[in-house]
């Protein structure tokens, strides 16, 4: 038996447990999970690639099977309801028979027509999440997609069961495989679309599979945080690359992100100064700690890099108190991770719902709450030369802090971020990207 396989048991409990909670908590008395179907794109007869509903992945590893659905009833047994058709236009996904499939009563259907004669006939006290809006309120559901249970539940996502680090663990491994590969592609002078090919090979990945769209960014493209363009040719010259570009196992995600430089130089040592820096704040991360607490200490860490580095003219705290440190690190330390990429749950306030807001003047801040045993969160601190952030400053009364040859110098370059994802334990944290980048 595997070791996802030994810890599959567990980890259905679990859910199970914190379904049993939330149905209790709301008042409902059943779950009725849709995994979802291919969306067709207007006026056209193919659809858009299949993303399965992470509340059913949640449960069991059926992650591109459309019509999948899953009803549960504390104390009894889940009903599995798994989409099989007679398709000769298509190759159609084979009857599941993994060890998960034991903890299931597992129904085979080959039209979505049979889904509705497998369920209780009584579903006025069962509540609905997914999509299929239509059909939950033509079969007499009482509640669909009912804030307070899934609050509940989205709570509780953000600890992770030994099942799911271990997937997460196989995710971690997957991208840095493809990493290694999309960094030997760009020494060796390949494309940012010809990088991409190559990590998707490396991870053996269509590109629908991923968990988000690469980015592959060459120059100052680095300085658009999600860039997406992939250029077919290459810049005239070639100063750096930065890729943040992830892999998934059974649904499970991983998000990691590197920064390198074509030739030695000063870029190349800000690089290595945001290198030990991120590390030092993987370092601090423990159950206790409030995330809210290490976004602000990573923007004083980042604006020492920039005070080291002459990009600005006054001292570090002067850099955050003043808000100057957001024009360089604009987005978030960092978010939850697992059945997503920004993993539902990072702003719960609690079971019963409410959201704890991000500090102020720093908006894009995915995860506000104090961390707990075994939360998987990614730790992403950048350095940006973003023309749209530094002209207000460059034109305002606060120009004279910035070193702007400096500025001219860095910008042709775009950025720096390095990513890791971490999990929060009683001991020293575990850098899921760093093992996996080691075990290579």
């Amino acid at each position: 038996m595997t070791q996802l396989a030994t810890h599959y048991p567990a980890h259905l409990e679990r859910v199970k447990g914190f379904a049993d909670q939330a149905l209790e908590a709301t008042g409902y008395d059943g779950l009725l999970v849709a995994g979802g179907a291919p969306k067709v794109v207007f006026h056209d007869d193919n659809s858009y690639p299949f993303k399965a509903n992470p509340h059913l992945k949640w449960w069991a590893p059926v992650t591109d099977n459309p019509n999948c659905w899953l009803h549960y009833r504390p104390g009894e047994k889940p009903l599995f309801i798994f989409f099989r058709p007679i398709d000769y236009w298509h190759d159609a996904a084979l009857a599941p028979t993994d060890d998960w499939v034991d903890h299931f009563d597992l129904k085979l259907i080959g039209d979505p027509d049979e889904i509705r004669d497998l369920l209780p006939k009584d579903l006025s006290k069962t509540a609905f999440i997914g999509e299929d809006t239509d059909s939950a309120g033509s079969w007499g559901l009482c509640a669909v997609n009912p804030q307070p249970l899934i609050d509940h539940l989205d709570h509780h996502r953000a600890a992770k069961s030994e099942y799911e680090l271990a997937c997460m663990r196989e995710a971690s491994k997957l991208g840095c495989r493809g990493h290694l590969a999309a960094e030997q592609a760009f020494r060796n002078g390949a494309t940012e679309f010809e990088i991409h090919l190559a990590y998707l090979k490396a991870t053996g990945h269509m590109e629908h599979q991923l968990p988000y769209g690469n980015i592959i960014a060459l120059n100052s493209h680095g300085s658009v945080l999600h860039y997406q363009a992939l250029e077919r040719k290459n810049p005239a010259e070639r100063l750096s690359f930065l890729i943040d570009a992830g892999a998934q196992y059974n649904g499970y995600a991983s998000d990691i992100t590197r920064t390198y430089a074509a030739e030695d130089g000063d870029f190349q040592a800000m690089i290595a100064a945001m290198e030990k820096t991120q590390l030092e704040i993987c370092a601090r991360i423990k159950p206790g700690l409030d995330y809210r607490e290490l976004h602000l200490q990573a923007h004083l860490l980042l604006a020492g890099i920039l005070a080291d580095f002459d990009v600005i003219n006054i001292g570090a705290e002067e850099a955050v108190s003043s808000g100057l440190s957001g024009v360089f690190f604009p987005h978030g330390l960092g978010h939850l991770i697992g059945l997503h990429v920004h993993d539902n749950g990072g702003f719960s306030a609690g079971t019963g719902g409410g959201r704890i807001d991000p500090p102020d003047g720093h908006p894009f801040l995915r995860l506000t709450r104090v961390l707990e045993k075994d939360w998987v969160m990614t730790i992403e601190p950048g350095i940006y030369f973003i023309e749209q952030l530094l002209q207000p400053v460059r034109a305002g009364a606060d120009s004279s802090r910035i070193n702007w040859a400096a500025i001219d110098k860095f910008s042709p370059y775009g950025g720096i971020r390095v990513e890791d994802n971490v999990r929060a334990s009683d001991g020293d944290c575990e850098n899921l990207t760093r093992d996996a980048f080691s075990a290579l």
